[in-house]
Formats: C-alpha cells, structure tokens, sequence
C-alpha cells in the first residue's frame, strides 16, 4: 500500500484571492440584504465547510430572502421547499411511477436533488419528512424502493423556522439538529437597517448576479480542506464540546444540573471544520482559535439539552453557553513561519 500524497500546501495569494472572491459575493448579496452581517457569514462558512444551517427567527426577518439571494449569487441549482403538516416523503425526495406505455415503474426524482434546498419552516414537517430529510443531510443521498440515487455536490440544506408558533408545528428530533453545522438566531435590526429597508420597499430591488459557479465553489471548499489546523486549536475545540457534558471540568459545577446531555463529537468536528472555512474567508491558510471561538455559539447552542431543573429555573441556552465560552481559555498560539519547508511553523507559547 503506497503512502498517501500530501496536500499541497496553500500559498497566501491563493487564499488572498479567494476571500477577495467570497468578499464580492458578499458585497453582490448586500445589494439586497440589508445587515444581517453574522447570518451572511455563517452562510459562507457553511457553503465551504459542506455544513448545513438551521435558521431561527420570528416573521418579516427576511430569513428566506436572506438565502435566496445568495443561492441566486451561486451559479447552483436552488429549490425551496415550503413544509407543511401534509406533506409526504414523495414530495421531497420523489416515487416510482407506473408507465402505462412501457408496462414498468419509472422514478421521478424530487426537489431535494439539487444544490442549495431551502427548507422552509422547518419544523411543521412531520416525522416522516424529517427522517427522510435526515437520510438526505448525513448520506447526501436518497432512498427510492430498492434504488439509491446520490445527491448533487455540493449540497447543502439551509432551513428556517419560526419559534414563536406551536399550532401546526413539530419539535425536530435531537437527530435531525445534530445534523445541522450551524444554529444562527436572527435578530429584529437595529434603527438605522430598519429605516434602509423601509426605504427600500419604494425601489426596485437590484438584481442580483451569478458571482461563483459551482466549480468554483467546489474548489474553495478543496482550498478549506487544506487549512492548517495546530494541534493546540484542536485541543481548544475539544475542550469546549466537552465543557457542555461536564461545566465542572471548566470550573463551573453549578452549570451541570441544567444540563440533561450536551453536545456530541459532531461538535468538535463541527467547530474545526467550521474554522478552517473561516480562516479562508477571513485571508488566512492557517486557523486560529478565534476562528473556533467564534464559532462556538452557533455551534454549540443547538445540541445542549437542558434539564428538568434548568428549564424549571429558566436557564437561557444562551447565557449558558457564553458562561462555558468564557470558562475556557484561548491557547496561546505563536505564529512563526507559517510558510516554512519543514512544518506549518505554529509552535504553542508555553506560560513562564
């Protein structure tokens, strides 16, 4: 068996180049979106990181318009799903139809075969649609009769949901969740976004145009998979999944009550994966753990269960995890000759 080949390392132009790439198809999204900034971001990463996104906000967030308009950036295929309580796994992934003329099934693929799904409202779909969609998000493939057809690549779902309904809606199984890269809580904007959009509602909205081709966005994510990653960071990640099972670990007991069971390895991997994307954004062939750190809100926030006794004291999900953020400190990371022959060249500072 013959060693395999090493990845060729990334030159800093190359990756310069890319950021200025993913910084137009941002400035392109902007012409519609107004702030927004974290979602847009997290988008990106998600995109290069193969990730899928859950999306949470309340009506008129412009969450859907938000991934619209960058799948219209992205010369991909895009499909939305609307969820409703009624739908059937036919109608996502497809069925096998009975041909009169050839006196044989024939099957018809759905609207999951394509590149960028938005799955709209997420969470009215009943169980049958959510484990079909399981299949989809983890194999990136579907199961027809006794057929298996694999999915477009790349391909990535990009879902909303509305946490203020109960009528008519479905909790989505822990499952399903961990599946998702990246939990991104909207927010109502601030004054001065408010008055742009308002004042864009008289104008017609620019049109938005094609900024990167799917080749060129599966070759950013080949760049994403060759980002250096220290030891040292993956310690740092690690160490911050592992705070959400046991807070005593990071100094604090008093967080362990609240919390029934926190969040699996998919995290840890999760926030490495997530930061090599971002370095690339952010100009750099090398992660840092700010990148990871960064991260780890919307990493983290969607795969701790709180307890009986959290949710009866009214734990916030959200103080919590910034509390476990906080616990953990960021490794000192010397960045010497990154571009060195004989090793990335990113020692750890130890403390005198």
């Amino acid at each position: 068996m013959t060693a395999p080949t090493p990845l060729t390392p990334l030159s800093p132009q190359a990756v310069m180049d890319a950021a200025a790439r993913l910084r137009t198809l941002l400035f392109e999204v902007k012409k519609v979106i107004v702030g927004q900034d974290l979602l847009l971001e997290r988008l990106l990463v998600a995109l290069l990181a193969r990730g899928h996104v859950l999306v949470e906000g309340v009506p008129g967030l412009a969450k859907t318009l938000a991934i619209h308009t960058t799948a219209d950036a992205i010369g991909a295929t895009f499909r939305r799903i609307q969820f409703t309580p009624d739908l059937v796994p036919a109608d996502l992934i497809g069925t096998r139809i009975y041909n009169q003329k050839t006196g044989s099934f024939e099957v018809e693929l759905g609207p999951v075969f394509a590149n960028l799904i938005l799955a709209d409202e997420i969470n009215r779909a009943p169980a049958k649609i959510q484990s079909a969609l399981l299949e989809a998000m983890q194999e990136r493939q579907v199961t027809i009769g006794l057929q298996t057809f694999r999915l477009p690549d790349p391909f990535l779902v990009l879902a909303t949901q509305n946490p203020i309904e109960s009528e008519g809606t479905y909790f989505l199984p822990e499952a399903q969740v961990d599946r998702f890269m990246f939990k991104v809580v909207v927010s109502y904007p601030g004054f001065h976004e408010e008055m742009t959009v308002v004042e864009r509602v008289s104008q017609t909205l620019s049109r938005v145009s094609v900024q990167l081709s799917g080749d060129e966005l599966r070759a950013l994510q080949g760049m994403a998979d060759q980002v250096y990653v220290h030891p040292s960071v993956m310690e740092y990640a690690v160490t911050l999944a592992r705070a959400t099972r046991d807070p005593g670990a990071v100094g604090l007991p008093e967080l362990g009550r609240a919390v029934t069971y926190g969040a699996s390895p998919r995290a840890s991997v999760n926030l490495i994966v997530g930061a090599k994307a971002l370095a690339i954004v952010r100009g750099r062939e090398f992660a840092l753990p700010e990148d990871v750190r960064d991260l780890a809100p919307e990493v983290l926030r969607h795969r701790i269960l709180l307890s009986y006794e959290g949710l009866a004291e009214e734990v916030r999900l959200e103080e919590l995890v910034a509390r476990l953020i906080a616990a953990v400190p960021l490794p000192r990371v010397h960045l010497g000759d990154p571009h060195g022959t004989s090793s990335p060249g990113v020692t750890r500072d130890e403390p005198a």
